[in-house]
């Protein structure tokens, strides 16, 4: 059984390419208006001139879901400086036409409800989004989601927990289409904690059974031998850092440092894990 929905043609191409040409691929993750708004779209260039195969922009959210520390305090901060998600997607609208790699944003289901479905999808796929990444949408409720998504070409990508059961992990695979988000390890973002590239591995080749959809893992990737142990050792065909990334950019900012510079130095030294 394969999944026959399809997602967004940037990100499908994407997968598609790395796949014929057997490499792997380094999905970063920002904060959409962290350190602030303005410097968004710098930071997003330089991710997609450094080698980024997609972007994850995270819609600040007050209660985000198995972020830790970092992520969080940096979507609190987005959220005290007067960042919306509209205003997320207008930066990105600004500078999509400079970057050539898919863009994702990582959004709750109440941000999506309380917006409007089909109203937020629309505006976001008119920014230039390419998808969504729904953390905190149960499997039984993100029919409508995905249905949406789908009809405006855009993907929906849902997670699989370590402790997911393999079936349902299948199921989930299914559902998403793009690609879907394995986290790969236990616990929240951005705290100690061990990878298990034999556990996941386990978990990839059982959902690739039943689907050919790609898989992405994220979740406690913080250095170029965390990214190889995901897309060669595991078998992952992306790894996706966020937490390295948003700290990163924190403390340049607040160093007075340039952070598109700052995003451009940590892709460099974490894209050598993928060879």
């Amino acid at each position: 059984m394969t999944s026959t929905a399809s997602g967004a043609p940037r990100i499908e191409s994407t997968f598609n390419d790395l796949r014929t040409s057997k490499r792997k691929g380094l999905m970063p993750f920002v904060v959409g208006g962290h350190p602030t708004l303005e410097v968004l779209g710098d930071v997003l260039t330089s991710l997609d001139n450094a080698g980024a195969v997609a972007i994850e922009v995270g819609i600040p959210f007050s209660d985000p879901i198995a972020d830790g520390p970092i992520i969080a305090s940096a979507m609190h901060e987005a959220i005290e400086h007067g960042v919306t998600p509209m205003k997320v997607l207008e930066a990105i609208a600004l500078v999509r036409p400079r970057i050539s790699c898919a863009i994702v944003a990582m959004v709750s289901v109440s941000i999506v409800h309380r917006l409007g479905a089909l109203r937020f999808m629309t505006a976001a796929r008119d920014a230039g989004i390419d998808g969504f990444i729904f953390p905190d949408a149960p499997l039984h409720e993100a029919g409508q989601l995905c249905e949406i998504a789908q009809s405006l070409s855009l993907s929906s990508t849902l997670l699989v927990a370590p402790t997911t059961p393999i079936g349902r992990a299948e199921q989930i695979a299914q559902a998403s289409t793009g690609f879907v988000y394995m986290l790969a390890r236990r616990g929240i973002t951005g705290t100690p904690g061990t990878l298990s590239s034999n556990d996941t591995a386990s978990t990839i080749s059982a959902i690739r059974k039943s689907t050919s959809i790609p898989i992405a893992c994220g979740v406690g990737i913080s250095t170029a031998e965390d990214v190889r142990s995901m897309v060669h050792d595991a078998g992952a065909d992306a790894a996706i850092v966020g937490s390295t990334l948003v700290n990163a950019l924190n403390d340049a900012h607040n160093r007075k440092l340039n952070p598109a510079e700052t995003a451009r130095t940590i892709m460099t030294q974490l894209s050598s894990g993928l060879v």
